[in-house]
């Protein structure tokens, strides 16, 4: 396929050469994510945000979205539009960025300085150019700051427990919009919206139990349309609801063994307003009835229901097939599938690759090591078999949770119609098993290298050193990005010279210096003689140095240069040194400015220093020299003069700060 960004869906973007991109199409692209659905990923955001940079299109950054400029550079914010772009930038999914990353963490810290914010005391207008920047706030500056500041938190994926007792602090006070909280009712606590996740026992037990019910009915219309966390905190605040209720409620008999509650049937179970009583399980086992677990399976467990009464399904579907659970309730286990055991799994009748990916479905949540690995043998020992739509779904999660004689089984045409697979959280070992399976998939595929690198490139953290150099010296730029270049396998990116990488990045090559303090480039630069590292010109520093003729060091920016000799100053001595051959090097890695072998012929050295080769050295030390002890401009000779010379144009002049000793 044609990696060019006209061809590519959204989801399909990749970093790509900006120099392959006309700017218009990079600018459509990304002012067209403004009327999309489409969700990019933080790496395909990045490589956005780097093609806009390239181009030299992020200045007027009111035509994307929020979530693109997360990924923008902050130091480069002019001071004049540093508010409008951080209103603007703190509105977008904070949640793409780590929370503790640096790019996280400077964002805030560079949008406080812009609104000059200098206490704990956040103004109504500080708090609505902040947006969700307050999500990572202490909870003194919650507490401290304007009422206002619970429409940021609203913004919040998820707070910390002091966070949560700041808020609720401040809720209790009474002196925000929503007042009392024993004046709620359903509609106050709709206003409240996320936050009602937040609220602690204490909050809740003050809120009319009218709305306390209102807002449960509400939570399970919504529950089966929701990802697994938001159905984790649905459920836990479905609880805490549900206590003050649950204290007052007499409790049931232990020696009834009959339903004293509203029976679970089929015409209960499809009642949108049926909600069932999450205070006990065991009455839960007693008014569910068979025929809704076999004939209502799916509806039943779209319901909000806590692990322990999840439990009490699956020890009724063991008791009505005890042969096993057919296929088609395998489909619709759902959630309830995570809490089998790996050996309960190896009795499954997965046959279908249908019935697989129904249960690799991630809205019902993560399953363990163990339980994946025992759930494709099970479906490959019965006949399955690994496709495309089976590589993507298990690439997305799953993929580095396989055993590797499991990766071993994969097909490398399995590969070829997934979609930016990440194995960035593999084993190295793993990585080496998908690198290679991605090379037969896409070595036959590809006409040009760029097509060929925009599909190997996930992969490229199991390449070997051989196969990056093979890149490096294709002939054609391909611009890797710097999160590419962190993630190749640092044993091997220590095989390569300073040519292979700066053939590697492109244009992307200043992107080194931003990274100097990673491990592996760190490691990398150890490695690398420093006149080769100062060739790069982006001041990168830590290689090796070379000595000099004379046993000492070689700094990495020489101040010194090679002159004429002026006629007009103070007799001195002559400051040639001996000249000696240069050193031959043993190193495997090209040189800096060739990706072949070195030739016989002279080589070029720090564009500082001239050195002469062994080709024109000679042995002959220069005639001696007699001068006073302390050489300055003004510094008298001895009275027999010089020997004389008939160069005309000194050699390097090595400069240091202890003077050469003199001899009489």
């Amino acid at each position: 396929p044609n990696c060019r960004l006209s061809s590519l869906t959204l989801q399909d973007v990749t970093c790509l050469p900006a120099s392959d991109l006309p700017a218009a199409d990079v600018l459509a692209l990304a002012q067209g994510l403004q009327n999309t659905t489409v969700e990019l990923s933080s790496a395909q955001l990045s490589c956005l945000a780097r093609l806009l940079a390239a181009k030299n299109l992020t200045a007027d950054f009111k035509g994307y979205p929020p979530d693109l400029l997360l990924f923008f550079d902050s130091a480069e914010v002019r001071g004049e539009t540093c508010k409008e772009f951080y209103t603007r930038a703190s509105h977008g999914d904070l949640d793409l960025l780590p929370r503790g990353s640096a790019r996280r963490t400077q964002l805030l810290q560079r949008a406080l300085a812009c609104l000059g914010v200098r206490s704990s005391q956040l103004d109504p207008q500080q708090l609505s150019s902040l947006g969700a920047l307050v999500c990572d706030m202490e909870p003194e500056t919650i507490k401290a700051s304007d009422p206002g500041v619970l429409e940021n938190l609203k913004l919040c994926s998820a707070l910390t427990e002091a966070q949560k007792d700041a808020l609720n602090a401040l809720l209790l006070g009474g002196d925000t919009v929503y007042g009392d909280p024993s004046s709620w009712d359903f509609q106050t606590l709709q206003h409240l919206g996320p936050l009602v996740l937040a609220l602690n026992q204490t909050t809740l037990s003050l809120v009319a139990k009218e709305a306390r019910e209102a807002l449960g009915r509400s939570i399970k219309a919504t529950y089966s349309r929701q990802g697994h966390s938001q159905r984790e905190k649905s459920l836990l605040l479905l609880r805490a609801l549900l206590v003050p209720s649950a204290s007052a409620r007499p409790r049931r008999k232990r020696n009834t063994n009959s339903c004293t509650s509203t029976p679970i049937t089929p015409s209960t179970i499809s009642d949108p307003e049926f909600f069932i009583d999450q205070s006990d399980s065991e009455e839960f086992d007693l008014c569910l009835s068979n025929e809704v677990v076999k004939g209502y399976l799916q509806l039943l467990m779209q319901q909000p229901l806590p692990t322990e009464f999840k439990l009490v399904v699956k020890n009724r579907l063991k008791q009505i097939y005890p042969s096993g659970i057919p296929e088609g309730q395998l489909k619709v286990l759902g959630e309830l599938s995570r809490l089998y055991t790996a050996e309960e799994i190896s009795q499954w009748m997965v046959t279908s690759s249908d019935t697989l990916l129904a249960l690799l479905n991630e809205s019902d949540g993560k399953w363990n090591d163990t339980q994946i690995q025992q759930l494709i043998s099970r479906y490959l020992d019965l006949g399955g078999t690994w496709s495309g739509a089976l590589f993507q779904r298990m690439a997305e999660e799953n993929l580095c949770h396989l055993r590797e004689e499991q990766i071993e089984q994969i097909p490398p045409e399995a590969l070829r119609t997934a979609r930016q697979p990440n194995i960035s959280s593999c084993s190295q070992a793993k990585k080496n098993q998908l690198y290679k399976k991605a090379k037969q998939a896409f070595d036959s595929q590809t006409s040009t290298i760029r097509s060929y690198y925009c599909r190997i490139q996930p992969y490229l953290g199991g390449a070997p050193a051989e196969d990056l150099k093979e890149l490096a010296e294709a002939g054609t730029t391909i611009d890797m990005d710097i999160d590419t270049f962190l993630a190749l396998n640092p044993d091997e990116l220590e095989e390569l010279s300073v040519t292979d990488v700066r053939n590697l990045l492109g244009e992307n090559l200043p992107d080194l210096k931003k990274a100097e303090n990673e491990t592996s480039v760190m490691c990398w630069v150890k490695r690398q003689l420093q006149k080769d590292l100062d060739l790069l010109n982006i001041g990168l520093q830590g290689g090796i140095l070379e000595p000099t003729p004379m046993g000492t060091t070689t700094t990495p920016h020489p101040t010194a240069t090679a002159t004429t000799t002026p006629k007009s100053t103070v007799p001195t001595a002559p400051t040639a040194l001996p000249t000696l051959p240069t050193a031959t090097a043993t190193s495997s890695h090209p040189t800096a400015l060739s990706s072949t072998a070195p030739t016989k012929g002279p080589t070029t050295h720090h564009p500082y220093t001239t050195v002469p080769t062994a080709a024109n050295s000679t042995s002959t030390p220069p005639p001696a020299t007699t001068t006073t002890s302390t050489p300055s401009p003004a510094t008298k000779t001895s009275s027999t003069p010089p020997p004389t010379t008939t160069t005309t144009t000194s050699p390097p002049i090595t400069t240091s700060t202890t003077p050469p000793p003199t001899t009489t």
